[in-house]
């Protein structure tokens, strides 16, 4: 059996980089970041470039899946409504296939620190805090293991996830 391992999160909760940690931990793995998939100039939200995005993720999620190298799916998104989970799983073949969804969760304090670290690394956008802040909330409703990564650096909450299958 594979397991497709979805990471959710707002903004700067620091997906990214527990996926590459739990990548090295779940070995053999792939990894899928989902803004991987629409890295675009300009950035353009439409009706068209979300159905492009989520099929290109779909795409490459059933190819990883359909590939006998690997044991792990990771793949991160901001998936901040159900509805943006259930859109890539009923594209996806599952048959063998364990699903896993973790929540990365946040003090909106701890959050702020980090986006402004990434700020001054020229990795985000300032104004882009108060949306990523705004969302916070609806990862909590979301039926999820929720992992808090405030006081938790990525190489922690990737061994927390780990646990999920008996690997630290």
């Amino acid at each position: 059996m594979k397991n497709l391992i979805f990471i959710n999160g707002t903004m700067g909760v620091g997906k990214t980089t527990t996926c590459r940690e739990l990548q090295k931990i779940l070995s053999p793995s792939v990894f899928l970041d989902g803004d991987w998939c629409w890295d675009m100039k300009p950035f353009i939200v439409t009706d068209e470039t979300k159905k492009m995005v989520t099929d290109n993720i779909c795409h490459m999620l059933n190819n990883f899946l359909a590939c006998p190298e690997f044991q792990n799916i990771i793949f991160c998104w901001v998936m901040h409504r159900q509805e943006i989970i259930d859109s890539i799983l009923e594209n996806l073949n599952l048959d063998e296939t364990h699903y896993y969804l973790f929540t990365l969760t946040i003090s909106e304090q701890s959050l702020q620190k980090r986006f402004f670290k990434d700020i001054a690394r020229g990795i985000r956008k300032k104004d882009s805090f108060i949306e990523s802040s705004n969302r916070l909330s609806l990862y909590e409703e979301m039926d999820s293991t929720k992992i808090d990564v405030s006081d938790m650096t990525a190489k922690e909450a990737a061994g927390m996830i780990a646990l999920e299958f008996g690997r630290v």
